[in-house]
């Protein structure tokens, strides 16, 4: 028996269950916590697997080592990437595995720090803070960042939902991955019932919070989901003009309804981005198809157009055409998709990838918040991928956007699990600002998104369709609006404070 002066030294706690785990069972732990967060997505919509998901990948690393850690958190990510972004195979099966491998990477880094941060107390705390941080990371990096398949976005309408009116998406995917890490948790901690009654109350705290009323005015947004020729990457078809047509003609079939009584009478009109394929500020008879069809319905209409800037580039634009004086106001899409509107590194990728000149005229940025005045209101323009991007829809809103438009092409993805996702953003959004949110696609899913996160009209895809829908305007903001990134520049704080503490305890330990 080893003594010292004061007394026995004690031997070393036993280990946990969790870190007795053979790998066998952590890699099956982490495939099944990936498999289930995936079932939470659209169109799925299992959204209770989120939770799940998260904490049998944290049952997973429980007990790890970082390195070990890393390589079971790229597992997870790797079962939960390649359904979740299966969207992407027709761009090319390689760019879809070459961007989950990418993606997966962030999933890895997280993991490792989490192997550190269980050794704290109120570990499920710094966890969902490491969740947060990741990300942030993911939509920032690289080429501008990629933001798709957060786990807020698995919530489009649940109980976690209301968190986003409190601190934007970044608040509710914490306390999805707390409500996960705390049911892990009771598992492996020694008082379970505490940590499994607070994963319980996470969710249901939402039902506390005061929801914004009606504020007693509306604006009747006509939408037209026109349609496209072809699929795939060849979506626009060959002909030239034959979706400007069908959206002039989705125009002028609406102004009918609406003069017939069908169809309520519009005060605005949205069209989708890349309703025209045709620039019309280059093109008599593209402006002329579309002064016609918007003379026709006899209101302002929002037209999605790729217009030419200069001799060499364009920008991905949306358009406020009047009936009477035709082409004003407009806002350029400020986050680009890369190498679908822009070619980054292009030196390297032109050379390696023939696919990679089909992007054509490079795009540039725009630099202003879309808030449109059309008519009666002063609608918020955001177009297509921005809707993932936090910063895109708060500027606007903030610039004055009532109601939320969103102008989306996602024909190249039509019949894909991207365009359900895409809807589930605009519920989060919706929340998340006091907004109703209409969204127009090319090929759908064209949706009325209510202030409270429901969806109250949607078109199927493939098909052309139109509606006019009623919506509230909205003018008061919500508590994530005023804050803005706030609550997950402290989630970061408490994330990165967290692995500096457990590091230095780390390295004491091996002294």
């Amino acid at each position: 028996m080893v003594q010292e002066k004061q007394g026995v030294v004690p031997p070393p706690p036993e280990p946990e269950p969790a870190q007795e785990w053979p790998l066998w069972s952590r890699l099956a732990a982490a495939a099944l916590g990936g498999l289930l967060l995936f079932l939470a997505f659209p169109p799925l919509n299992w959204w209770l697997c989120a939770p799940l998901g998260i904490g049998l990948v944290v049952l997973s690393l429980y007990g790890c080592r970082p390195r070990r850690a890393a390589w079971l958190g790229y597992v997870a990510a790797l079962v939960f990437l390649l359904p979740a972004l299966a969207w992407a195979r027709p761009i090319g099966v390689d760019a879809w595995l070459a961007l989950v491998a990418v993606e997966s990477l962030f999933y890895a880094a997280m993991a490792a720090g989490a192997a550190l941060v269980f050794r704290l107390p109120l570990w499920p705390l710094w966890f969902g803070a490491l969740w947060v941080a990741m990300e942030w990371a993911r939509g920032l990096v690289p080429v501008g960042g990629f933001p798709w398949a957060r786990v807020a976005f698995s919530q489009g309408e649940t109980l976690f939902t209301g968190f986003a009116a409190l601190g934007g998406v970044p608040l509710v995917s914490f306390a999805v991955a707390l409500c996960g890490a705390l049911l892990a948790f009771a598992l492996v901690g020694p008082r379970r019932i505490v940590p499994a009654a607070l994963a319980l109350a996470v969710p249901l705290l939402t039902l506390l919070l005061p929801r914004p009323g009606d504020e007693g005015r509306s604006v009747n947004v006509g939408i037209v989901q026109g349609n496209v020729p072809g699929e795939g990457m060849y979506a626009l078809g060959d002909e030239p003009a034959v979706v400007l047509r069908n959206h002039a003609n989705g125009t002028h079939a609406l102004a009918k309804a609406a003069r017939e009584g069908k169809l309520l009478k519009p005060d605005v009109v949205i069209l989708p981005e890349n309703s025209t394929d045709i620039d019309p500020y280059r093109d008599q008879t593209a402006r002329q198809i579309i002064h016609e069809s918007v003379k026709d319905v006899g209101v302002p209409t929002l037209v999605g157009a790729v217009v030419a800037i200069g001799e060499e580039n364009r920008a991905t634009r949306s358009l406020v055409w009047d009936p009477i004086t035709g082409p004003g106001a407009y806002y350029d899409k400020q986050q680009l998709v890369p190498f679908g509107e822009y070619t980054p590194f292009k030196e390297i990728f032109l050379t390696l990838f023939k696919r990679a000149s089909l992007v054509g005229r490079q795009s540039v940025a725009g630099d202003k918040p879309g808030a449109l005045r059309m008519g009666p209101v002063t609608i918020g323009a955001v177009n297509c991928y921005e809707v993932a991007f936090d910063r895109v829809v708060r500027d606007t809103v903030r610039a004055g956007g009532t109601p939320l438009v969103v102008q989306t092409n996602n024909a190249t993805y039509a019949l894909s699990n991207l365009p359900p996702q895409q809807l589930a953003m605009s519920q989060l959004r919706a929340v998340e600002h006091n907004r109703a949110v209409v969204t127009a696609a090319t090929t759908g899913i064209s949706a009325y998104v209510t202030p409270d996160g429901r969806v109250a009209w949607q078109t199927k895809e493939r098909v052309a369709d139109m509606n006019v829908v009623k919506v509230p305007v909205r003018t008061q903001a919500t508590v994530a609006t005023r804050v803005g990134a706030a609550p997950e520049w402290a989630l970061l704080v408490m994330g990165a404070a967290a692995i500096g503490v457990a590091a230095w305890r780390r390295k004491g330990e091996e002294r």
